[in-house]
């Protein structure tokens, strides 16, 4: 990591390029009239420090919400900028997806100031692409690039989350024994942990295409619109999802506990055809004096026989009455 956690930081060329800050002059950058963008990482304890002692200028209860350990999507506007607090997809390796990764921006006419403490993959698409010089030319263009890249990565998030569903739903047809209620109970939760930080950004990118901010042009206010409507059909989404993983679920506890009570149902019917059985043989089993045929010699023989046609002509019996 950079030193006093500062990954990197630009000043924006209005071209969609730019050139990168040195750390000693990241402070001085940010307070000039130009656009700069400093990214930082707040699990140092130096990049506290940095950010109280440099960006000293901002509102407190701004610095407190950039240097929050549980935050929420959120938006406050302050004088000519605002405060945005958006979630991103988990791309971290060995993480969960909907493990969603905390995103703190800061933003004005001519400074950006975006503060994370676990990677976000979206604002390496950005740095990439000013180094490409196809990256954004103003503070709002920043802000909608920044808020599209983030809605693409939930949207392949939640088209795998889909793809993984319907590989459930042929599955349960084609061989339900091989399909676990614990698979779709997560493929569930999932969807939920989605849905509880996606819903939230809906009032966040609302706010931003009805902002007054002059350095919002109307533009960018209609590409807000976009991404508005994006989110909507996001959280459309993954309600149906979770709609379709409850039938799934519950078509799956169905067909289980059809399987149970087909089980009891054939015990239950094999107990009675041996219940009679077993009284005849319990009650020829005495250890009494002058039990039936005790001395005869192919009493065994007759009972034996009588108990097995007895057994079957109990099953005939089920079977015609087609209760197997």
């Amino acid at each position: 990591m950079a030193q006093n956690g500062i990954t990197f930081a630009w000043t924006i060329d209005g071209h969609g390029s730019g050139i990168r800050i040195s750390n000693e002059n990241i402070a001085e950058e940010i307070r000039n009239v130009g656009l700069a963008w400093v990214h930082i990482n707040d699990s140092d304890f130096e990049a506290r420090a940095w950010i109280e002692k440099e960006i000293y200028y901002l509102d407190r209860i701004i610095l407190d919400a950039l240097l929050a350990e549980e935050t929420h999507p959120r938006y406050i506007d302050y004088q000519d900028g605002m405060l945005l607090i958006l979630r991103g997809v988990n791309l971290n390796p060995d993480q969960e997806p909907e493990d969603m990764v905390s995103l703190r921006i800061w933003i004005d006419s001519h400074r950006i100031i975006t503060v994370e403490r676990r990677k976000v993959q979206t604002i390496r698409d950005i740095d990439r692409r000013l180094e490409e010089k196809t990256g954004p030319k103003n503070a709002g263009e920043f802000l909608t690039m920044l808020t599209g890249h983030l809605f693409d990565h939930i949207d392949d998030a939640m088209t795998r989350l889909h793809d993984q569903l319907d590989a459930l739903e042929d599955k349960l047809q084609d061989n339900p024994e091989a399909v676990s209620q614990r698979d779709v109970s997560a493929l569930r939760r999932q969807a939920m942990t989605f849905h509880r930080y996606i819903a939230p950004q809906r009032d966040v990118i609302n706010h931003l295409r009805l902002s007054n901010s002059a350095w919002i042009p109307p533009i960018h206010k209609r590409i807000f619109s976009e991404h508005s409507d994006k989110v909507n059909q996001m959280i459309e989404s993954l309600d149906f999802l979770k709609d379709r993983a409850l039938i799934v679920y519950d078509e799956l506890t169905s067909l289980t506990n059809l399987k149970t009570n087909k089980n009891l149902y054939l015990l239950s019917g094999i107990t009675t055809i041996f219940m009679p059985l077993s009284f005849i043989t319990g009650l020829l089993g005495m250890n009494v004096m002058d039990i039936p045929g005790a001395h005869a010699p192919h009493a065994f023989a007759y009972i034996a026989i009588g108990t097995i046609a007895l057994g079957i002509l109990m099953a005939s019996i089920f079977k015609w009455l087609k209760w197997f």
